[in-house]
């Protein structure tokens, strides 16, 4: 059976929270009359949700280049144990970032998502002369799915915080300066959360190589989330609970004066 794509949610992206586009903004440069005008500067976007940042600690953080292993102690302290197989300790910043971002997007490429895909493949079913994605599918996630929901949200997010100034730069390093990463990663938890209910099971149909989502305005929703719909209904239900909890600390942080 020819492989289908169906990653699992990178909440610890965001929980414990895409080839990766590294969007770019694209700005036409355009010759204007010399003339004098009289229009106030264009103010730039206010931050929406500040993070709490250490001023004495931010600058003992190591360089974003060398940070992987300052990460991974932060890591161990979280889960009290060396982090989980499923997770990729290399490049850890630029992955979550990247993913972060990709997630409202059609495509975030899994070999540079903070998390392994699942292993094996797709479960299938044949209802009515339908193929189907099977309930017993959403097994193959629910070890993404308990550890998870299993992460400390404040100690997540302190972690985040602490480490914050490097989520800031990698996320500049994109093609986004002078925006705030926090607020973009606000954004796609409302985004997630966003996700239609539908009903299961889900009905496929593969036009190519590829398998694809038999209802054509499904195809049209973003990579995010087509992942929360192919998790099953279960599981996606215990990740947008999660996901809320974070939204709400994400969101209550605030700029020490």
């Amino acid at each position: 059976m020819k492989q289908f794509f169906l990653w699992s949610i990178p909440v610890l992206a965001l929980c414990a929270l895409a080839a990766v586009y590294l969007w770019r903004l694209e700005k036409s440069e355009q010759a204007e009359p010399q003339t004098v005008s009289n229009r106030a500067p264009t103010a730039e976007p206010a931050v929406r949700y500040p993070v709490a940042t250490d001023e004495q600690s931010a600058p003992l953080l190591p360089p974003l280049a060398e940070s992987d292993s300052a990460i991974i102690d932060g890591l161990v302290a979280l889960f009290a144990q060396t982090p989980p197989e499923i997770l990729h300790l290399k490049d850890i910043v630029h992955r979550l970032v990247a993913t972060v971002d990709n997630l409202p997007r059609d495509y975030v490429a899994p070999q540079l998502m903070p998390v392994r895909t699942a292993t094996g493949l797709p479960i299938m079913d044949n209802i009515g002369g339908n193929l189907v994605l099977s309930p017993r599918n959403a097994a193959r996630y629910q070890t993404y799915v308990q550890l998870a929901h299993a992460v400390p949200t404040d100690a997540l997010v302190a972690l985040y915080a602490r480490f914050y100034p490097l989520f800031q730069e990698e996320y500049e390093k994109l093609g986004f300066p002078g925006k705030h990463f926090n607020d973009r990663a606000v954004a796609v938890i409302d985004h997630l959360l966003a996700t239609p209910e539908v009903p299961e099971p889900l009905v496929l149909t593969q036009p190519g190589v590829l398998y694809e989502f038999a209802d054509p305005k499904l195809n049209t929703l973003s990579a995010g989330q087509k992942i929360l719909l192919r998790i099953g209904k279960a599981n996606r239900d215990k990740l947008k609970s999660k996901l809320q909890e974070l939204r709400q600390a994400l969101t209550l942080m605030a700029t020490k004066e």
